[in-house]
C-alpha cells in the first residue's frame, strides 16, 4: 500500500484512488516568462518519480499540467523585450519542454495552455458569478472571500487574522483578499467576454483546466511549497464553490524549498540558477539523482559539492552494471552447472564427493545472493511506498551494491544470479528515471544496430536495389563503418 503526506490533514495517509487503480494528477506548470529555474526542476523531477512510480504498481495515471501563457509577468518582460507576448510565450514554454526532456521528465500526459481554455475560464466566472461568490466591479470580477467559512483550511491561515496585513490597492473590491477572477484591460493582448476586454487571473486557470479535463474532484494536486498560500487556497476556494462538491482534492503533496549554498535563490543575491545554466555544467543524471537524495517534502541544500557526490554515487550504479555485463558477456562467473564442475573435476581429478560438494556449496551461494535480492526488492518498495522516500530507497540500492561488489570480487556469485541482479537495476532506473544500461550497454548496442543495418543491406541486395544498399553503406562510412562486400 502506498502511504502518501496529505498537507491538508498534516499527516500519511494510505492512497486510495477515487476511481479504482486510476491516479488523476495535477501539478501547477510554469509561468513561460523566462528560463526555468532549478527550483522548478526539483518539483517536476520529483513529480515524475511519483507518475512513474504509481505506474510500476499498476496504475493508470493520467498526468496533467497547465502553462500560464498569459500573465503580468510575460507582458512586462515582452514589451522590455520588444517582442509580442505570444511570441514571448511560445519561445519559454518550447524552451521549458526542452529542459524537462533533458531532465527526464516524461510522464506529463498532457500541458494545457491557458489562452486556449478561454471558455472554460469565463463559464466557471458566470457560475461563480450567478452561485454569489465573485462580483464585478469596473476594474474587473472578483471572489468575495468572505462567502468561504474554511478559506484557508490548506495552509491553516486564519483569514480575519490576515485581513489586518494586507493593504487593499483596489477600493473597488470588498474585501483586502478578494482575487481577481477577470482584468478589465485595454491593451493588448486581451479577449472578450461578458464583462467586457480583459484577461483570466491567474488563479482560475488552474480550475477551469482540472475541471475540463479531470472533474471537480480529482486524487492529486502537487506543487511547490510556496503554492499553498495564496494559489492553491484560491483554487479550493473556486472550484468547490462552483462544483458545489468536497473535498476538491483527495490528496495536496508539496514539495520543499530549494536553497543555494545555505541560502534561498534569488536573482538579487546572484545565486539565481536556471536549468540552462546548470546543464551546462553538469549531467542532467547527476541533477536528478542529487533531487532524489533528499525527501521531496524535505528542503535540499544546493551546492557544487553535493553535485559531485551525486555524481560519484550515480557512477558507483553504472560501473556496477558494467562489470555485470562484462561478467555476462565473457562468462567468467563461478560455475554453477553440474556438468561444467564435472568436467573441472576430471581435469583436476578431484573426486565424486567433492564434486557433490561443490555444487551444493555453489547452489548455496546462488540462494544466498537471490535472498539478499530479494530482500532489496523489498526494502526498496517499502521505501516507496513510504509516500515516495527516495533517499531510503538509494540507501538500500547502495547497500545492496557493496554485497553485489563484494561477492563478484570473491568470485561467489554465478551468471544466472548476476543476470536477476541487473534485472533489478534496470527496474530501479526505470521507477527513478535513469537508464543505466545507458552508457554500460552502448557499445552492445551499437553493435546489434550495425548488423541490424547490414542484413537490411544484403536483402536489398538480393533484390537487386543497388542504389539503396550503396545508400546504406555510404551512411554507414560516414559513422566511420566501413563494409566491405566480400
Amino acid at each position: 500500500m502506498i502511504k502518501i503526506y496529505n498537507t491538508m490533514t498534516q499527516k500519511k495517509e494510505i492512497f486510495k484512488a477515487m476511481h479504482e487503480n486510476r491516479v488523476k494528477l495535477f501539478v501547477c506548470g510554469p509561468t513561460v516568462y523566462d528560463d526555468s529555474h532549478i527550483g522548478h526542476a526539483r518539483t517536476y523531477i520529483s513529480f515524475d518519480v511519483i507518475a512513474r512510480y504509481f505506474k510500476y504498481r499498476n496504475f493508470s495515471v493520467f498526468y496533467l499540467q497547465n502553462i500560464t501563457d498569459i500573465d503580468d509577468k510575460i507582458i512586462k518582460r515582452a514589451l522590455q523585450l520588444g517582442v509580442e507576448p505570444v511570441e514571448l510565450a511560445r519561445k519559454f514554454e518550447r524552451r521549458y519542454l526542452e529542459d524537462m526532456h533533458l531532465l527526464g521528465v516524461e510522464n506529463v500526459n498532457f500541458y494545457a495552455r491557458a489562452t486556449e481554455h478561454l471558455p472554460e475560464i469565463i463559464k466557471q466566472i458566470e457560475t461563480l458569478i450567478d452561485k454569489g461568490f465573485a462580483y464585478e466591479t469596473e476594474t474587473g470580477v472578483y471572489f468575495d472571500e468572505s462567502r468561504v467559512e474554511d478559506f484557508g483550511k490548506l495552509s491553516r491561515r486564519n483569514v480575519e487574522d490576515l485581513t489586518v496585513h494586507r493593504v487593499n490597492l483596489d477600493k473597488t473590491k470588498r474585501n483586502p483578499g478578494d482575487f481577481a477572477l477577470w482584468k478589465k484591460r485595454d491593451e493588448k493582448p486581451v479577449w472578450d467576454s461578458p464583462w467586457g476586454l480583459g484577461r483570466p487571473g491567474w488563479h482560475i486557470e488552474d480550475t477551469a483546466i482540472t475541471e475540463e479535463y479531470l472533474g471537480p474532484r480529482y486524487d492529486i494536486h502537487g506543487g511547490g511549497l510556496d503554492l499553498i498560500f495564496p494559489h492553491h487556497e484560491a483554487e479550493i476556494a473556486q472550484m468547490e464553490a462552483v462544483s458545489g462538491e468536497k473535498p476538491m482534492v483527495r490528496y495536496w503533496m508539496h514539495t520543499g524549498f530549494l536553497n543555494v549554498s545555505g541560502e534561498k535563490m534569488s536573482k538579487s543575491l546572484g545565486n539565481f540558477i536556471t536549468i540552462r545554466d546548470l546543464l551546462k555544467e553538469y549531467e542532467p543524471e547527476v541533477f536528478r539523482f542529487f533531487v532524489l537524495s533528499t525527501h521531496y517534502r524535505s528542503p535540499i541544500d544546493f551546492s557544487e559539492s553535493a553535485l559531485e557526490q551525486s555524481k560519484n554515487s550515480l557512477e558507483r550504479i553504472y560501473k556496477l552494471v558494467e562489470t555485470i555485463n562484462e561478467r555476462i558477456k565473457a562468462d567468467i562467473s563461478q560455475p554453477n552447472q553440474e556438468d561444467d564442475i564435472s568436467q573441472k573435476n576430471q581435469e583436476d581429478d578431484i573426486s565424486q564427493k567433492n564434486q557433490k560438494d561443490d555444487i551444493s556449496q555453489l547452489n548455496q551461494k546462488d540462494v544466498d545472493y537471490n535472498n539478499k535480492l530479494r530482500d532489496a526488492k523489498n526494502k526498496f518498495l517499502k521505501a516507496m511506498d513510504n509516500d515516495f522516500n527516495t533517499p531510503d530507497a538509494l540507501s538500500v540500492i547502495f547497500n545492496f551494491i557493496r554485497d553485489i561488489n563484494r561477492g563478484i570480487n570473491n568470485g561467489d556469485i554465478s551468471k544466472n544470479v548476476l543476470i536477476e541482479v541487473k534485472k533489478f537495476l534496470m527496474e530501479v532506473g526505470d521507477i527513478l528515471g535513469f537508464d543505466f544500461s545507458r552508457k554500460t550497454g552502448a557499445d552492445d548496442k551499437t553493435t546489434d544496430l550495425v548488423e541490424v543495418m547490414v542484413e537490411i543491406r544484403e536483402k536489398l541486395r538480393e533484390r537487386k536495389d543497388w542504389e539503396l544498399s550503396d545508400l546504406i553503406r555510404s551512411k554507414l562510412r560516414d559513422l566511420d563503418i566501413i563494409l566491405e562486400d566480400k
